[in-house]
């Protein structure tokens, strides 16, 4: 049994390309939900050929068609977002990091504690996600070992695709939200993660499961060595342990992190090379070499390898660039927090160019929106600062810096305004192999689960920020294929509807939700 999608397709290709599809036929298996197969542009006049071509019966099949103004992509995939943070949305906007942890977030995430508040909660908050559009969230829990078990099991009720984590932090914390101790850390680690991997599969366990446990040491300032170094035991003796942590977000936390962590209080460890993981060498372009950055602490205990997601990055050193490379590491750029918690801009055009995997994260809520389309809108303005700066900075008097350097005319993205291509790749196929889920989700093709948004930029979704295209053909705002076959036309039209709901759609746009071929979210989902 299968369900076939007609209509508007759109999904990455890399990061200067996407398909633009003006009359796919998309199978899905309802059975496994995986794409089956895939037909790039098929007329309506030939519809039933080709579905009798791939053996398709007309009583074994669901035909959804989708309306003019609407198409099919690759869900979004948020790699950094604080679950219980989303109830203090829109709160704290005057402090930069440290002053927000301790005024703001601390004491909101003590309340879950409660068990039953945070039941209430995380029910309305994973609802919300998946409503945006976050077919793949990476969560970030609280230290709470029932509360975070809660969280996994909404998720996993929803059936939303996610690694979620405890948060570890033994040491400068306050007295009312601290782990006694790093055993105590770690050992509600080993309970959360074993929580996790008991969860029932979804569709009989065909596939890998849709919720998977993270390691999450919060950031190096708020565990000790001792609690580091268990970690990286845990991580050393898994190797399919991914691990989420915060790095060089705000110039204080990193004067503080090096404070905390000076070079002779490091493991040295030996280079690990079947994991990808240890301490070394790794030198940058200015011949400078990691140890004793932020990076290298992380890198010392043997928690920076290919399965872990680097929130931030923003003010990184040239080692630390060389390093992360080195391991396989992916960075979650989270430029509406960094804007808004005045962190400074993220060079992702730099990191891409150094073929640094990145993806986005919404950092709720340091980020004020849950929204992966904010955080989009968001990256391209920040590469549009990037990019004035450095052009600002070529026309001035040339300084003795240790900024990371790139020639305009050697670099592919550096200095450089992101395009729509890039932008698109960094929500979905980017955020996937942050995530290490490349083979399964981020974009449309044969083999791939079945993660996707059925997206409207019609006036009848409701969004007074979209012009319908409906509206475009009424009032003749922009040319309109003349004929059937005239797919320059329909493709072009179809990057313009991408874009409007890049840069001015919200949730009244996102018409549907699957995950894993199953629709779980939505406008249109229980209406």
């Amino acid at each position: 049994m299968s369900t076939v999608f007609y209509g508007a397709l759109i999904t990455p290709t890399s990061l200067t390309a996407y398909s633009a599809l003006p009359r796919a036929l998309l199978s899905v298996s309802r059975d496994t939900g995986d794409i089956e197969w895939l037909e790039d542009d098929v007329p309506a006049g030939t519809l039933q050929d080709v579905l009798a071509r791939h053996g398709v019966l007309s009583e074994t099949v669901d035909v959804v068609e989708l309306k003019e103004g609407e198409f099919l992509m690759p869900g979004f995939i948020d790699t950094h977002i604080h679950a219980p943070q989303v109830p203090n949305l829109g709160s704290g906007q005057e402090h930069e990091l440290l002053d927000w942890l301790a005024e703001v977030t601390f004491p909101m995430e003590a309340r879950f504690a409660d068990v039953d508040f945070a039941r209430r909660a995380y029910t309305s908050i994973i609802k919300r996600t998946i409503d945006y559009g976050s077919t793949t969230c990476c969560y970030y829990g609280t230290l709470h070992l029932d509360a975070t078990k809660v969280l996994a099991d909404v998720v996993h009720r929803y059936g939303q695709r996610a690694f979620i984590g405890k948060c570890n932090m033994d040491q400068n914390s306050p007295d009312y939200y601290i782990e006694p101790s790093p055993e105590a850390s770690l050992a509600a680690t080993r309970a959360l993660i074993a929580h996790i991997r008991a969860l029932p599969p979804h569709l009989g366990g065909a596939h890998p499961p849709l919720v998977q446990p993270v390691l999450t040491p919060r950031f190096a300032i708020s565990c000790s060595h001792e609690l580091l170094a268990g970690l990286g035991a845990l991580a050393d003796a898994d190797a399919s342990l991914a691990i989420q942590t915060h790095i060089s977000e705000n110039e204080a936390e990193i004067t503080f992190t090096k404070s905390l962590f000076p070079p002779a209080s490091l493991p040295a460890r030996a280079r690990n090379h079947e994991n990808g993981y240890g301490h070394g060498r790794e030198r940058g372009q200015d011949g400078h070499d990691a140890h004793g950055t932020y990076a290298g602490v992380y890198d010392a205990f043997g928690l920076l390898r290919a399965n872990t997601i680097l929130a931030h990055a923003v003010h990184l050193e040239p080692a630390e660039v060389a390093l992360i490379k080195a391991r396989g590491a992916g960075v979650s750029h989270c430029p509406t927090s960094n804007f808004n918690l005045r962190s400074g801009c993220a060079h992702v055009g730099m990191l891409l160019d150094h073929d640094i995997k990145v993806g986005l994260g919404t950092d709720v809520s340091g980020g004020f929106s849950p929204s992966i389309l904010t955080a989009i809108q968001h990256a391209s303005m920040c590469s549009k600062v990037v990019a004035m700066h450095a052009s600002a900075s070529a026309s001035s008097p040339p300084t003795h810096s240790h900024s990371h350097s790139h020639s305009h005319s050697h670099s592919q993205f550096a200095d450089r305004q992101l395009p729509v291509p890039t932008l698109l790749h960094l929500a979905t196929l980017g955020g996937a192999e942050v995530c290490g889920l490349r083979a399964r989700t981020g974009s449309l093709a044969p083999g791939k689960a079945f993660d996707a948004l059925l997206v409207s930029v019609r006036t009848d979704a409701g969004n007074p920020a979209v012009w319908g295209v409906d509206l475009d053909r009424a009032l003749g705002v922009r040319a309109q294929a003349k004929t059937r076959t005239d797919t320059r036309t329909d493709r072009t039209m179809l990057e313009g509807m991408l874009e409007r709901f890049l840069f001015c759609g919200d949730d009244r746009n996102v018409r549907r939700v699957y995950v894993q071929g199953r629709l779980v979210g939505g406008k249109e989902f229980g209406a």
